[in-house]
């Protein structure tokens, strides 16, 4: 077992809509993330791994953002409590029914159109588990939790994989990263070794041109 702080990259993970109700007001209640449950990514996470966030958004005065989507150009309404009990992270919050984007998330929550919740956060620390090809995520930086048509976001996902291209220092943060994107392991790895060929055989036309290069230089100086 691994255990590893990784860097500043916006991830996120969705929850399989667990929103306990919502009434005519706006009210909205429910788990935004549930404990020791895999996800379709190998990701678990576990119990306590917001209770750094939520202690810093307590001193703050501050929660996480509700948006719609994942969109933070959207937001659907505010969350006014979370917290992590024995099941997961529990939160109760308000849609905003004076906004067009409130009142179309209320009515789709209501029809039961949109079955999903999802966190956007930042991973601090985190387990790898390298036989079961699991992550346990161990402590998570909360920045927001969406109101989502999909148990993923995939665009959301791409831009997150883009964004995060700096920060690979080793395979390994390459494959987690592809993972985190919704490749199966193994895609990544093969996508990863691919990569890994490709820049073999660049480095390797690179040294020959610079040998080459080298070569005529000498030649030159010898004729003169």
């Amino acid at each position: 077992m691994m255990t590893k702080k990784t860097k500043t990259n916006l991830h996120n993970l969705a929850a399989c809509l667990d929103i306990k109700s919502v009434d005519d007001s706006g009210h909205i209640e429910g788990y935004a993330s549930v404990f020791g449950v895999k996800d379709s990514y190998g990701d678990i996470v576990a119990a306590g791994a917001f209770a750094a966030s939520l202690a810093a958004h307590a001193k703050a005065g501050t929660l996480p953002a509700m948006l719609w989507q994942h969109d933070p150009a959207n937001p659907a309404g505010v969350w006014e409590e979370m917290c992590e009990d024995a099941r997961g992270l529990r939160v109760n919050g308000r849609l905003l029914m004076d906004i067009e984007v409130g009142r179309r998330a209320h009515a789709l929550i209501k029809a039961r159109a949109i079955r999903g919740l999802s966190i956007g956060y930042i991973s601090k620390r985190w387990e790898w588990d390298e036989e079961n090809d699991i992550r346990t995520l161990l402590e998570v930086d909360l920045w927001e939790v969406s109101i989502v048509t999909f148990p993923a976001n995939r665009e959301a996902e791409v831009d997150n994989v883009k964004s995060a291209i700096g920060d690979i220092t080793s395979e390994r943060d390459a494959e987690i990263i592809l993972r985190e994107a919704g490749f199966s392991r193994t895609d990544a790895r093969a996508l990863v070794a691919r990569v890994k060929a490709v820049m073999a055989q660049r480095e390797a036309a690179r040294a020959l041109a610079d040998v080459k290069h080298g070569a005529e230089r000498l030649l030159k100086l010898l004729k003169h």
